[in-house]
């Protein structure tokens, strides 16, 4: 049996005395797409941060690919491509530099980056932006820039943090398409970060996040099913009720 992407065992974080994680524990097999859905101020910024090692986790454990986070975090980040909230591309420089820049830092040869920076950019449909200024794009082109930038080492673990936040249907869609055929494609692991509803399928995992706990996980369906709700809408406003239940795991 192949480990999971991701492995995530009862992690809690605090920052002081206000709880921000607490126990949350969930996995995502190779190639699954998978939301993580909490409204603002969930903890999945901070879940995120724990993750990539921005914060350092004290309690618990984050394996990628068997590896675990606290003891090997070399090797561990090596497999994991990320997107933040925040866009983190240099405005100012073209696509192209961008990305020849950040394949470096991971070791890759000027000739292996380009390669690779012309395959992704290609898939991602922005071949013939390549030469323009980042601050040229418009918000969607930009957010498939950073996700070709997070793809240049080549990670089979693909976190992305709210990253469809401001856009329009028509550019939401558009990166969601990509980003699914990733997984199906390549058997990248996607934790996709939302608070956005709609952004979920029926063949996607969800895990509902909300003050820190894990409130659900499963198939949308299996969620509705389990606090009888007929839509995943409902079924998350159940689940997040100042006074919600026990999690519930489908």
């Amino acid at each position: 049996m192949s480990e999971n992407a991701l492995q995530v065992d009862d992690l809690s974080h605090r920052f002081g005395k206000r709880k921000a994680l607490a126990s949350v524990s969930f996995a995502i097999p190779p190639g699954a797409f998978t939301i993580l859905l909490g409204q603002n101020g969930a903890g999945k910024s901070t879940l995120f941060n724990l993750i990539t090692r921005l914060y350092n986790s004290k309690s618990g454990h984050i394996r990628i690919f068997g590896i675990d986070m606290r003891t090997s975090p070399r090797p561990a980040l090596s497999r994991l491509g990320v997107v933040f909230q925040q866009r983190t591309v240099d405005l100012d420089l073209s696509v192209r530099q961008n990305l020849l820049y950040h394949g470096g830092l991971h070791g890759l040869s000027p000739a292996e980056a380009s390669a690779r920076a012309e395959a992704e950019l290609e898939r991602f449909e922005l071949a013939d932006r390549s030469n323009d200024k980042v601050r040229e794009l418009s918000g969607g082109q930009v957010r498939r820039v950073e996700i070709v930038r997070a793809l240049m080492h080549e990670p089979k673990l693909l976190l992305l943090d709210e990253p469809t936040v401001g856009l329009d249907i028509g550019s939401r869609q558009t990166i969601l398409d990509h980003v699914r055929r990733l997984c199906d494609q390549d058997g990248i692991g996607v934790l996709w970060a939302t608070h956005l509803i709609d952004e979920a399928k029926d063949a996607d995992g969800v895990v509902v996040l909300h003050q820190g706990e894990v409130k659900a996980l499963g198939a949308p369906d299996a969620v509705c099913e389990t606090v009888g709700a007929s839509t995943l809408h409902e079924a998350f406003t159940v689940l997040t009720q100042s006074k919600a239940t026990e999690a519930v795991r489908a």
